[in-house]
């Protein structure tokens, strides 16, 4: 029953993940935290977070890692397999029709007629990755590490994945309030 569900769970993404990985996460979220309840939003995010730091495109690892903590190695492979058929018999068809059809205005404009959608599900993703953020962190220090995040990514060319690495380093050097408890205890 489970790995049924991560196949067709997975295979939902992989067709309608159009624009790649960036475009599949919030698939991804809709599936496993929405419908099938099996993260919670603070468990994607960091999902989410690890899978940014790792080499490798992100629309194979979020499955990959969903799949196994549900449905063991076996999950692990349907989901992958789910996420990825869809892409790979797509891009064979598509590429097939823009080459041979592609002076054609309305083959032209498709490609383009997707990317405004894209951008509108990051924007709800990003909003409401900020909305959870800014409840556990408060609205300053949310907004502060955004814009920091911002200039070290878009005016330094820092990449993304260092600075996430970065951030949870940080937080595994950091001492916990337990540990300080302990201490003095």
């Amino acid at each position: 029953m489970k790995q049924t569900a991560l196949f067709w769970a997975f295979f939902r993404v992989g067709i309608f993940g159009f624009g790649g990985g960036p475009s599949m996460i919030p698939l991804v979220h809709a599936e496993a935290v929405t419908r099938y309840k099996w993260l919670t939003d603070e468990e994607f995010a960091d999902i989410l977070a690890i899978g940014n730091t790792l080499p490798g495109p992100i629309a194979t690892k979020m499955p990959g890692y969903i799949g196994y903590r549900v449905g063991g190695i076996l999950g692990c492979a349907l989901s992958i397999i789910a996420v990825s058929l869809p892409m790979v018999i797509a891009m064979i068809v598509m590429l097939g029709v823009f080459s041979r059809y592609q002076d054609v205005a309305w083959i032209r404009g498709m490609g383009q007629a997707v990317v405004p959608v894209v951008m509108v599900m990051m924007g709800q993703l990003a909003w409401d990755f900020f909305d959870k953020s800014q409840k556990a962190m408060g609205w300053l220090v949310s907004s502060l590490m955004a814009i920091v995040a911002g200039v070290l990514i878009y005016w330094l060319g820092i990449h993304p994945g260092f600075i996430i690495g970065a951030i949870l380093l940080a937080a595994l050097l950091r001492p916990s309030k337990m540990k300080k408890a302990e201490r003095s205890a």
